[in-house]
């Protein structure tokens, strides 16, 4: 495995330089563990609704699903009446994909309860970056449809420090021996995971910085 000056060389040979490289590379959001809860159920559904669907027609229905939900504001969206959800099912403003659509309510409920647990600012955007994958299994077994690169992609445009698995970040640990094939085991994902702890230690930047900078490498 290479060092992460080296990949680091790699990817900036590829973009123009470091300087160009570094105006590249984006950064967790220093005040994440402050985000609201809304913003958290905010960016999750949307991440939902982004997973095989065209981005552009989620965005551009956006203000509706803020509206149908109440701004996402998790009691509304936990206690929501039987009849208020169904009229949601055949709402225009949003994209009426029944299971998708249920998922707001599960995931408004996971974030009350983890009220007892802190807050869902302290306990996803505190949760320790050398233990991110435990983040993600967190997402997937109590949340719902936040498995796989939809807990990831969250994460990332809640501000939070982390790691997307996309293709070319999956390209650069099989090219450097991490693993063999896309990171779907446990086994697997520690061995991302433990790469990640090791690129960190020696650069001291964020599990976002080394991502990008990963995917630019190839």
């Amino acid at each position: 495995m290479r060092s992460f000056d080296e990949i680091y060389a790699l990817s900036a040979d590829r973009h123009g330089g470091p300087a160009a490289l570094e105006g590249k590379l984006s950064k967790p959001a220093p005040d994440v563990t402050a985000l609201p809860e809304d913003r958290w159920l905010s960016v999750m559904t949307k991440c939902i609704f982004q997973a095989g669907f065209n981005w552009k027609v989620i965005e551009a229905k956006w203000d509706g699903f803020e509206e149908v939900f109440h701004r996402f504001d998790p009691g509304a969206c936990a206690f929501m009446p039987e009849d208020e959800f169904d009229r949601i099912l055949s709402d225009t403003r949003v994209v009426r994909n029944g299971a998708k659509l249920a998922a707001v309510r599960h995931n408004a409920a996971f974030l009350m309860d983890l009220r007892d647990e802190g807050g869902a600012g302290k306990v996803l955007g505190g949760w320790p970056s050398a233990d991110y994958i435990g983040l993600l299994e967190m997402l997937k077994t109590r949340g719902a449809r936040l498995g796989g690169n939809t807990g990831q992609y969250a994460m990332r445009f809640a501000g939070r420090d982390s790691f997307i698995l996309s293709q070319d970040v999956t390209a650069r640990l099989i090219a450097e021996g991490v693993i063999g094939k896309p990171a779907t085991s446990k086994s697997a994902l520690k061995a991302v995971q433990k790469a990640f702890n090791t690129w960190m230690d020696q650069s001291g930047r964020s599990l976002t910085e080394i991502s990008r900078v990963l995917a630019m490498s190839c």
